[in-house]
């Protein structure tokens, strides 16, 4: 339980953001080592964090008037966890959407349906989650049409990069209407108005609020927002509406681009009415498709090549249009995170990168060849991918990229050649719960099955590296974004079935971030 005074909010102002930050003190922790120089201190520490940096760290500190002491009684204390890949409002939605997960087939998915509007007629519904990449046939409109009637239905796949709608929601879309899915770049375009069919209760300041809270309460104290069709404005506004909670870094895609270059924008840099826990951050470049929906763009035919228009998937930008976007953002002094799922389109986004000098990342990374990892290293390239995806795609990657599963999620390659990795979730495809992706990267299975290619497995300490935005041991010096854990996270296992169980269960008893206690169960 916390003691002492109230806390002490401390204001600095600059010429272009006023921020309040606040000290607290913790007491009695065990310090997580971080990097592979690291190691643990003998002994029980206090910390002091002070205007939103760690200040000292000693075995015992004097109580400081007005700082809030928090005693850990010997709980781990390590820097807060970062999602470096969130669709903020999308995962927001998500508690709100059919789930469609459990569905194996077409049938099953349609029945979910007719469940839904059996309980609640007339509602539209928007499922999520369902994965047709390892079903038999394709859907039609008209099997949904059957089912539906004149009530609207979304029924986005599990990776979004596709949504099987009925009739009546193509035409209250305005989009064209077909008798197959919607996918990729047309699909992308209607995420943003999928509230003209349920309404924005699900946007409201207390439902961020709600999720911004749950992250914290998983030790999360920052995220990059990749969420589609949206303006930085809108973070503006939550911020102003009690949804400063985390540290978020937002970013931009090519429709946004030209404002956010007019505002003189860089990356880093606090968007304007917000102080600097909330930044500007990368531009997005979604250059390929995803596996479920066999568009990710591949160097060798899927497997089963013979049911696609584009047997080995294809680019979403030509190399032109790549290398311009990168150049235009990197003129502009902005990083760039590039989508890139298959190993085609991850060579040819390494070679933009190349080409123009930007600086940034490969987003997922799924499928990479030896020498992709390698030139990501040698280019300062990083790595953000999303380990609980493997869980999901396991057994689809088997099936479509046979004989090239041992190239999938290959954070063992990447680790030890030197990329820089940062594990994110992708929510809402994977949850958005850091403990869930350190686990997935350390013991690759989510059943009784064996890890899946368990050689390119990290261990929990690298996983953890990999979830803390690039910061070490917690020191002097040190942002005051801090998480207290109530088991040691780096614990000797009997093997990574053990370690990953741990991991998912992982327990936060505070969460910090600039020195304001954002949860707390102390």
């Amino acid at each position: 339980m916390s003691t002492g005074g109230t806390p002490a909010d401390v204001v600095r102002l600059s010429d272009r953001y006023r921020v309040a930050v606040t000290s607290l003190m913790i007491r009695r922790a065990r310090l997580v080592p971080i990097g592979p120089a690291a190691a643990p201190p003998q002994h029980l520490v206090d910390v002091l964090v002070e205007d939103g940096l760690v200040t000292t760290i000693a075995s015992h500190l004097d109580p400081r008037p007005g700082v809030e002491e928090y005693d850990a009684d010997g709980r781990w204390c390590a820097p807060g966890l970062w999602d470096q890949h969130v669709h903020f409002t999308q995962w927001t939605l998500a508690s709100q959407r059919l789930d469609l997960a459990p569905a194996g087939s077409p049938e099953q998915v349609l029945a979910l349906v007719v469940d839904r509007l059996t309980t609640l007629p007339g509602v539209p519904v928007v499922g999520w989650g369902h994965r047709p990449g390892g079903w038999d046939r394709d859907v039609t409109v008209s099997e949904l049409d059957a089912v539906s009637g004149d009530t609207p239905v979304v029924l986005i796949a599990g990776d979004g990069h596709h949504a099987w709608l009925n009739t009546t929601a193509l035409l209250h879309l305005a989009m064209p209407v077909r008798d197959s899915v919607v996918r990729e770049n047309e699909w992308f375009s209607v995420y943003p108005r999928l509230l003209t069919l349920t309404g924005n209760d699900g946007t409201s300041p207390e439902a961020f609020r709600r999720t911004l809270d749950a992250a914290a309460a998983r030790g999360v104290v920052g995220m990059v927002d990749f969420e589609f069709g949206a303006d930085r404005l809108h973070w503006t506004e939550r911020w102003a509406q009690g949804c400063d909670v985390l540290r978020v870094r937002w970013a931009t895609y090519a429709d946004t681009l030209d404002d956010v270059l007019a505002a003189g924008l860089c990356t880093g840099d606090p968007l304007p009415g917000c102080d600097e826990r909330i930044t500007m951050g990368p531009l997005k470049i979604i250059s390929d498709g995803s596996l479920n929906t066999r568009t990710a763009w591949c160097c060798e035919p899927y497997a089963d090549a013979h049911r696609l228009e584009h047997p080995a998937g294809q680019p979403n930008l030509s190399g032109g249009e790549l290398r311009d976007l990168l150049g235009r953002a990197h003129g502009g002094g902005l990083e760039v995170a590039t989508h890139a799922i298959g190993d085609a389109a991850v060579a040819e986004a390494l070679a933009a990168y190349a080409d123009t000098g930007a600086h940034g990342s490969i987003e997922h990374a799924q499928m990479v060849g030896w020498d992709d990892v390698r030139r990501m290293a040698e280019l300062g390239v990083r790595a953000s991918v999303q380990p609980a995806h493997l869980l999901d795609d396991r057994d689809i990657t088997e099936l479509a990229w046979s004989g090239r599963a041992e190239r999938c999620f290959a954070f063992r390659w990447m680790c030890d050649q030197g990329v820089e990795l940062a594990l994110g979730s992708d929510a809402p495809v994977s949850p958005l719960d850091p403990w869930l992706a350190i686990a997935a990267a350390v013991h690759r299975s989510a059943d009784e099955r064996d890890p899946w290619h368990g050689e390119q497995a990290l261990t929990p300490a690298e996983a953890l590296a990999a979830s803390v935005d690039g910061q070490p041991t917690v020191g002097v010096g040190s942002p005051g974004d801090l998480v207290l854990l109530d088991a040691d996270p780096l614990a000797d296992h009997a093997d990574s079935a053990e370690a990953g169980a741990a991991l998912r269960a992982m327990s936060v008893a505070l969460t910090a971030v600039g020195g304001r206690v954002v949860h707390s169960k102390l």
